[in-house]
């Protein structure tokens, strides 16, 4: 077996810490700045050296952010918890619709097929603000503005063609063969969809869904138009940290990082899916 030289080594070493640091600086630098005081924020010039305070943190969990306009109340982890379960719930409705429909799609050839696909996918890429008028005058007509359900339905318009294009692709790349001498022993199509087909596009159905929680998560302007303060996830109830007496960097900073920590939680758990994925495609190639 060929050793790398120890010079290439020490290049690739030195070119991935590099890509690392550039990476990564940004977080860290966020990261320092949720333990500083505003005072230490803006001095300048700006030092990693200074006392840290666990002051950011506490304001976000007691709700109560002190400033030099008085005490203000906020609402972050009850947002925090508004995106857990809007991003969630969403993701979870549009894996019980999509997966299905990607599998029609994928199998199936059946009139307008491709039409009916690209107009899902199409409301993907469809500016929010072209339907935001018409969805908050019909929400207001049949009583879902200000609802979980109503923002969970409009979320499976970023959820829904996301899950369906992607796991359309890995349930083409699963050769049909293998679905049929598992039908030639008279197992029907249900059983062959969830015994053979779901299995083998696993690593897809995971990135598909961690790509759509993201997504969802870090959604803006339909919950500041379509919910109110009870209702909204962190990206709206961030502008709370806006006040008269100025800008909150360090509580900003200290709600980034926990607001980020589900998604990355979520991420280092469906790695090893990932992960399934690409060997998968590796063998293929």
């Amino acid at each position: 077996m060929e050793r790398d030289n120890p010079v290439i080594k020490v290049l690739r070493g030195a070119a991935l810490l590099v890509v690392g640091l550039f990476f990564l600086f940004p977080l860290f630098w966020v990261a320092l700045m949720s333990f500083q005081t505003n005072e230490q924020i803006l001095r300048i010039p700006p030092s990693i050296v200074f006392e840290p305070t666990l002051s950011n943190y506490w304001a976000l969990i007691s709700g109560r952010l002190v400033s030099n306009a008085g005490i203000l109340e906020i609402k972050f982890m009850g947002n925090l918890w508004n995106s857990v379960l809007l991003s969630s719930t969403s993701v979870a409705l549009a894996l019980v619709l999509g997966v299905p429909a990607a599998y029609a799609f994928a199998r199936f050839r059946f009139r307008m097929s491709e039409d009916i696909a690209f107009t899902l996918l199409s409301f993907r890429f469809a500016p929010p603000l072209l339907v935001l008028l018409p969805l908050s005058l019909y929400f207001q007509d049949i009583g879902l503005t200000d609802t979980y359900v109503g923002l969970i339905w409009v979320y499976q318009l970023i959820a829904l063609p996301l899950i369906l294009w992607i796991v359309r692709g890995y349930f083409e790349d699963i050769s049909p063969d293998i679905e049929h001498a598992y039908r030639i022993d008279g197992h029907s199509w249900l059983k062959t969809f969830t015994k053979i087909a779901l299995p083998l596009a696993r690593p897809g159905i995971a990135a598909a869904a961690l790509l759509s929680f993201i997504f969802c998560w870090n959604n803006f302007i339909f919950a500041l138009i379509l919910a109110s303060a009870d209702k909204q996830p962190v990206t709206v109830g961030a502008l709370a940290f806006v006040t008269a007496s100025g800008i909150q960097y360090g509580q900003i900073a200290a709600a980034v990082l926990l607001s980020i920590t589900p998604t990355l939680l979520l991420a280092l758990y469906a790695q090893r899916y990932l992960v399934e994925g690409l060997s998968l495609g590796a063998v293929k190639g």
